[in-house]
């Protein structure tokens, strides 16, 4: 596996979203014009863009189609840019910095953000009944159904209710884990399995590899997450540094140390390769993404 290959590839998987967000979202010049505009800034020109480079690197290993892929990966991502502009409120994490600039409720205002963060989970729901990412319904139908169970109460919207109960307070390692299985993981193990569902049928056990990967990268991603919440400045994570510790919320280097904690990224890092170890080179892209999103620094 060649890393200037993988960033070629992850360079065009940003171009290609950028412009398919560019069309699937409303424009600006039809009312409401204002929410249209808060949507296309709190979805367009910033992001690492993870989780669309999961769908269509899963995508990959069952030769899913990219315009298919291009359309789940939509709505992934507005799923995110959502859950992002609801999470920076006063009411949530308050923060004033995303991406690299004001966030949703600052640019704008609180109830134009909650209103785009519900604008943006709609049109996601809206995208995957109006185009056809399956030759079976059945499948497509099973792709809504995973989709609906990672944004809500079973999936990131009940991670974020325990991760505000659990401000101020110790959690243990196994709650802590539970936490961020639903907040951070729910998503990314829904890209990885609507990108499968997309292309050919796979065998019960491929998809049971895929969904073991996907738990181990998802968790792997928010203990990344908090080792750079430590070590990195706000200019390099493009949001407020240190916020986390600031707000006393339990986080896995608090939990483990920061040692720890990276060991901790390394072995789920293992685990997520050797979840893929039968299958073939179609598989690579999410063997790269694992590394990616172990050893970024940002």
């Amino acid at each position: 596996m060649n890393p200037a290959d993988f960033q070629v590839w992850s360079r065009e998987v940003a171009t290609r979203m950028e412009a398919a967000l560019g069309e699937l979202l409303p424009p600006q010049s039809i009312a409401p014009a204002r929410l249209h505009d808060a949507m296309r800034y709190s979805t367009l020109g910033g992001g690492k863009r993870v989780r669309p480079m999961l769908v269509f690197a899963a995508g990959l290993v069952s030769d899913a189609e990219p315009v298919r892929l291009g359309v789940a990966a939509a709505a992934v991502e507005m799923i995110h840019a959502y859950s992002l502009v609801h999470d920076d409120m006063p009411c949530m994490d308050d923060d004033v910095l995303r991406r690299g600039k004001p966030t949703t409720h600052v640019e704008f205002d609180e109830a134009t953000a909650l209103l785009t963060g519900d604008a943006l989970q709609s049109l996601a729901f809206q995208l995957l009944a109006d185009f056809k990412l399956s030759d079976d319904p059945a499948v497509q139908l099973k792709m809504i159904q995973i989709f609906a169970v990672a944004c809500g109460s079973r999936g990131m919207a009940g991670g974020q209710a325990i991760d505000l109960d659990a401000v101020g307070k110790s959690l243990t390692l196994p709650e802590l884990e539970y936490m961020h299985i639903l907040k951070t993981g729910a998503l990314i193990r829904a890209s990885v399995l609507m990108g499968a569902h997309c292309g050919r049928p796979l065998s019960t056990v491929e998809l049971e590899h895929l969904d073991r990967y996907a738990k181990c990268v998802g968790l792997a991603f928010q203990v990344v997450d908090d080792i750079l919440d430590e070590e990195a400045d706000s200019s390099t994570l493009g949001k407020t540094a240190g916020k986390d510790r600031e707000a006393n919320k339990p986080t896995y280097t608090t939990l483990m140390g920061l040692s720890a904690a990276k060991k901790f990224a390394r072995e789920l890092l293992a685990d997520a390769q050797e979840s893929l170890a039968g299958f073939d080179a179609r598989a690579n892209r999410l063997r790269e993404l694992a590394d990616f999103i172990v050893r970024r620094d940002r």
